[in-house]
């Protein structure tokens, strides 16, 4: 195995461009995959999420690119994506390692109006990354023509099954040439994803560099029982996160995407610094969230599995599982979003008693218990400070999700005070609330009455629909509108 990426087979820019990215010796995947991506071998690579896996196939593709033109509407390579997250991560790799070629590269998601994209298209693309639903779009608009397709890349291919994109593949798939090189990705090989292989892949290279299901060694795994009222279990989550000194920045997931706004805005209410990601969003709103999570202006990113996958954030230090994922796998991609490139991360689950199956269903797929913990010298909440519009109390870092200065230890079960508490501030703020008539309402008012009251705070789009990126519960939070 090369040491370091001269040893590769990869051109002089290229490796020009990686040194000046920092990087220095490859991981096993590109290691592995890179040599015979440039002999132009088909290839599946079967590696969990942080292993380098989308350098593999970046690298090489930029020196077999360096010889040939592209011509009008005549990608000479594809990449599909399964997220329009992933493949504008894509993008940016292929600027950054890119820099030193003048390759076009043409971005075909959802969220982009399709003049801009037709405009790089027209000039001849000479890598199309795209989602398989646009790209089947343009495709029958008769934007883009398959026959000079080189190299196709297939990434993700498990979460385009589990998304329900295969007969789109598939479609797209028959409308390339046959003499193509295909290089397929996988965390995982279900059966519908083998079969795929079998069919469209000849002779491929078969690379695996972990076991299927693994968790990385480096994150630290923990289990913690909690109450299954909601408000119960969003004051145990503040509880966590509070108590993790080495806490920098931290992923949520939920399994709903109601549930991503509503933990997001009882967050941002208990003074975190919040924001949700999920896919009902606009794509100008997800990429604006994910952006300033990356630039550490925002510390907790709550988020449905639409982020679980590849996401570049290298430095993540934590990821809580606020719901327990319903399928096993999908713990294995979120828990992966921490602990990267050989850095040291934690992972907390918090599972009620109704989880219980898919919590043994997890430590059957990873081959290992889950340690439990138990919730102790957590924060103290301040009785009804959240209906007097206050913020917990901070230890010197503002609203970045410290602890409170006044602690005292709790039980393993939340006090049911601060269940009532939080029952009280969502009637609060529900109360608040503009009718449709466009006047507040007390709803606590005896008999039903209206009662006009203070009008609500003004820093957020009036109108919201449920399919808003916050949905129909409550205002956008003020930072996600800023410039």
């Amino acid at each position: 195995m090369a040491n370091d990426f001269s040893g590769l087979g990869l051109s002089a820019k290229v490796i020009d461009a990686v040194a000046a990215s920092g990087y220095t010796k490859p991981t096993d995947i590109q290691a592995q995959a890179i040599p015979h991506v440039l002999q132009k071998k088909d290839i599946i690579g079967i590696a969990q999420t942080g292993t380098g896996k989308t350098a593999s196939f970046v690298l090489p593709m930029l020196t077999l690119l360096e010889s040939g033109r592209a011509r009008a509407r005549m990608p000479r390579t594809l990449i599909l994506e399964p997220t329009r997250e992933l493949a504008a991560q894509v993008h940016e790799n292929f600027e950054k390692y890119g820099k030193n070629h003048k390759l076009n590269v043409a971005l075909l998601i959802g969220g982009v109006s399709f003049e801009d994209q037709n405009r790089v298209l027209d000039r001849g693309a000479d890598v199309l990354i795209a989602t398989p639903g646009r790209m089947l779009d343009q495709f029958e608009r008769g934007r883009i023509l398959l026959t000079g397709v080189d190299i196709l890349v297939i990434d993700e291919a498990d979460r385009m099954l589990d998304m329900g994109f295969i007969p789109d593949i598939e479609r797209i798939c028959g409308l390339l040439p046959p003499r193509r090189q295909t290089l397929f990705f996988s965390a995982t090989m279900p059966p519908e994803i083998q079969r795929l292989t079998n069919r469209f892949l000849r002779d491929p290279i078969k690379i695996e560099v972990a076991r299927q299901n693994s968790t990385a060694e480096t994150i630290e795994q923990r289990l913690v029982r909690v109450s299954g009222k909601p408000e119960e279990k969003r004051a145990a989550l503040r509880q966590l996160i509070r108590a993790e000194d080495n806490l920098k920045n931290a992923i949520i997931f939920s399994n709903r995407k109601r549930d991503v706004a509503t933990l997001a805005r009882s967050l941002e209410r208990h003074g975190f610094s919040a924001g949700g990601l999920h896919g009902d969003m606009d794509q100008k709103s997800r990429m604006e969230t994910l952006d300033a999570f990356k630039s550490d202006k925002l510390q907790l990113l709550i988020a449905s599995d639409v982020a679980a996958r590849g996401l570049d954030i290298p430095a993540v230090s934590h990821v809580f599982n606020f719901d327990v994922p319903t399928h096993a796998e999908d713990y294995v991609h979120r828990i992966g979003r921490t602990g990267r490139a050989g850095r040291s991360g934690v992972a907390i689950t918090l599972a009620t008693p109704s989880d219980g199956k898919y919590v043994d269903a997890i430590t059957k797929l990873i081959a290992k218990d889950i340690p439990e913990v138990k919730l102790s010298g957590g924060v103290a909440e301040h009785p009804g400070a959240e209906e007097r519009g206050e913020r917990p109390l901070r230890e010197g870092r503002g609203r970045r999700g410290g602890r409170a200065r006044e602690t005292e230890p709790v039980q393993a079960e939340i006090a049911a005070t601060q269940g009532a508490d939080e029952q009280r501030a969502e009637r609060n703020e529900r109360s608040r609330r503009p009718s449709r008539n466009g006047a507040a309402r007390d709803s606590n008012r005896a008999g039903g009455a209206e009662k006009p009251v203070r009008e609500p705070r003004t820093d957020h789009v009036e109108g919201i629909v449920a399919d808003s990126p916050f949905g129909s519960d409550g205002p956008i939070p003020a930072f996600l509108l800023r410039k």
